[in-house]
């Protein structure tokens, strides 16, 4: 059995299917509440079962009302509850075959079999005509997929976001920083485009061989701090959490639970973050994105800004 990684999705016993949002699942099952098999559900499966898609404080709600068993930072299910696991890894042939533009996206990546995959809506078969397109790619692969991402867009063979596009995506992570650095920042990171118009971006995630070194619980809270440090190692900057070891005098490391800043800093540039001081052993963390829109939370390259 391989182990249940992050971008895994599983299906409980009443065929609720949670996205696995964290890597530390030997216990329990770290994950959130995606999608509800109901009767008049907008999103059907090909067997013509309906099911609703929940945003993330309609699945918080409904799993205290009526799976309290569940409820934490992250859904914790037991593997004695989990019917099925889903892996993008495993899945992406069925998924490349039924969605022409996903199987465009792998013959541009041409990565060896197990190192790229396909999750969210597409993975659970209940997408629809305005869905995104999700795709994962492990380990050092995902480096090499960022790369044929910038130079397909270059040479055309996918299409960059368009204005309304960056506007779009800004609005819904609602950053604390202004929208002209926020693109400035995104820009940069290589790992969003459009095929055909259909939005995608690729995920990182880590290989199983890197699964057991992952920073996971939460620490003694210290408080609301601010800080600029030099990034010394941002190699796991694209993974959830982010990870930016920083050359600080109280703080060892940032981490970021939140998408928006990912990959936000390259080794060597200073940043500023603002997010919550925690001790984690004989280590003080500084953590970005304790609420699901991090308000008042920010990483920025001043390196890039300055530029």
């Amino acid at each position: 059995m391989l182990p249940v990684r992050l971008r895994d999705f599983i299906e409980d016993a009443d065929g609720w299917l949670y996205a696995v949002s964290a890597y530390d699942n030997d216990d329990r099952i770290a994950c959130v509440l995606r999608y509800v098999p109901e009767p008049d559900g907008e999103r059907v499966n090909p067997f013509g079962r309906r099911y609703t898609k929940y945003d993330f404080d309609e699945a918080y709600a409904l799993i205290a009302r009526k799976k309290p068993q569940y409820a934490g930072l992250l859904h914790r299910i037991p593997h004695g509850d989990v019917k099925r696991v889903l892996k993008p890894e495993l899945e992406i042939g069925r998924i490349a075959a039924a969605h022409p533009r996903v199987e465009k996206l792998v013959r541009l990546f041409s990565l060896p079999v197990g190192t790229v995959g396909c999750t969210g809506s597409l993975l659970c078969e209940l997408s629809n005509g305005s869905s995104d397109i999700d795709m994962v790619v492990y380990g050092k692969h995902w480096f090499t997929a960022q790369a044929l991402v910038r130079q397909g867009i270059r040479d055309g063979k996918v299409e960059g976001l368009s204005d309304a596009m960056w506007r779009k995506v800004y609005e819904k992570r609602k950053p604390e920083i202004a929208f002209d650095e926020f693109v400035l920042h995104e820009q940069r990171k290589w790992n969003r485009g459009q095929i055909e118009g259909t939005y995608f971006d690729i995920l990182y995630t880590r290989s199983y061989g890197g699964i057991g070194s992952v920073p996971s619980g939460q620490g003694t809270v210290l408080g609301k701090m601010t800080i600029e440090a030099k990034v010394k190692d941002a190699s796991h900057a694209f993974d959830n959490p982010a990870v930016y070891e920083v050359d600080h005098e109280s703080v060892s490391r940032v981490l970021a639970f939140t998408h928006t800043y990912s990959g936000q800093a390259l080794a060597g540039e200073t940043i500023e973050a603002c997010g919550v001081c925690e001790q984690q052993g004989n280590e003080r963390w500084l953590i970005v994105g304790t609420t699901r829109e991090a308000h008042g939370e920010y990483i920025i390259s001043r390196t890039l800004l300055e530029q």
